[in-house]
């Protein structure tokens, strides 16, 4: 068959497009209502197919077939009296996504969304839908995948739902293990060694470079590649005194009280990874939109020796980011540096949705050639020759 079409819905900067168009599927269609990432997915698979503005505003005409959706429909707005009454209009993003899926008749449809999902209103919408509603072609098969288990340089764990309408389709199994056994044929975990290694320790700059380009109309800061977003920030010697203290695996209880803010002076207990550094040989903790933070999560450099001329203090910059969030070395980004960082702390681990994308595409591609060799066969004359 030709390439499997793909829509991709709350398409963000690209993330999952980027794993499924490395699987060999076809991009038609994109849609996303944030316009630096809408830019920044048009920077990389092109403008004529995005479209950059509110879901609801596409006509069911604009909608073409395709052969699999995917897409993350935002947990947002949902309540047990959302359930009750489908015109709650805080269901709106997850009427379109439906929406699409009516009017594009997918073969597969393939949701991600936080590792909770399965436990919240939105998925009893869904499961209701599919029982007896607007899905009800499609069987579905749903979990809690480890984007580490799959070649990801990272730990973040994602409920993925798969939805079919040509056969059940299960989950994909692991690739990578923690501790791969003999004979099982996984391999180890991906480390941030694998991601960010031999990257300059210090950055040259603290800006992204003076360019722009206009997309949809608009001029953006952009695009930027590589190290262009390979940019430090300048910290307060207190800071730097703090992230001194830290050691690879530690986090907020390693620094000195002398040290410490008041609010966690008070504060004995609590998260754990906050101002926390990084393992050279272990995947990361989940990159966030701001991981540009080092109190929000554990986003320090994992470089650290007890030789103090060996440590680098410093948070993960955007480009380091971007690799362990399994973008490719070249991928184009536009907006501002927070824009930016928000785009690849959202984003699905592009390994993780390839690995779907490899998953899927064989019962794609068999559907295909069944409808194929039940097709008559007609000769000039319209007369059946086969």
């Amino acid at each position: 068959m030709t390439k499997p079409t793909m829509i991709d819905l709350f398409a963000g900067c690209g993330g999952m497009t980027v794993g499924f168009a490395h699987e060999g599927f076809e991009p038609i269609m994109a849609v996303e209502w944030d316009k630096s990432a809408a830019a920044t997915y048009a920077a990389n698979f092109g403008e004529s197919h995005v479209y950059a503005g509110d879901i609801a505003e596409v006509s069911d005409d604009d909608i073409p077939s395709a052969d699999v959706i995917i897409g993350g429909p935002p947990c947002q707005g949902f309540s047990n009296l959302g359930l009750k009454r489908l015109d709650d209009p805080r269901n709106q993003l997850w009427r379109e996504y439906m929406r699409f899926i009516t009017k594009a008749r997918p073969k597969v449809f393939v949701i991600e969304n936080v590792d909770r999902f399965s436990k919240s209103p939105e998925f009893q919408m869904l499961l209701a839908e599919v029982n007896h509603g607007l899905l009800q072609e499609y069987e579905i098969s749903y979990g809690v995948l480890n984007a580490a288990d799959y070649g990801v340089s990272q730990r973040r764990r994602r409920t993925i739902v798969i939805g079919s309408r040509i056969g059940l389709i299960k989950l994909p199994q692991p690739t990578h293990d923690k501790n791969p056994q003999p004979g099982t044929g996984l391999l180890r975990w991906r480390t941030v060694r694998d991601a960010i290694y031999g990257l300059p320790e210090r950055p040259g700059s603290t800006e992204l470079p003076e360019v722009s380009t206009e997309y949809f109309g608009e001029r953006m800061q952009g695009p930027f590649t590589g190290l262009d977003i390979h940019f430090r920030r300048d910290p307060r010697p207190l800071s730097l005194a703090r992230y001194d203290a830290v050691p690879p695996g530690g986090g907020r209880f390693n620094i000195p009280e002398e040290l410490l803010p008041r609010c966690w002076r008070e504060k004995p207990t609590g998260t754990t990874d906050v101002m926390g550094r990084m393992r050279w040989d272990a995947p990361s903790l989940t990159i966030r939109t701001e991981f540009f933070k080092p109190e929000k999560g554990a986003y320090l450099h994992p470089q650290w020796e007890p030789t103090e001329s060996r440590r680098v203090n410093r948070v993960i910059t955007h480009y380091e980011a971007s690799l362990i969030q399994d973008f490719p070395k070249d991928y184009r980004w536009v907006g501002t540096k927070v824009a930016i960082a928000k785009q690849i702390g959202n984003a699905v681990p592009a390994g993780l949705a390839g690995a779907i994308a490899r998953h899927i595409r064989p019962a794609i591609e068999a559907a295909a050639e069944a409808r194929l060799s039940t097709v008559p066969v007609v000769d000039s004359d319209d007369r059946l020759i086969a």
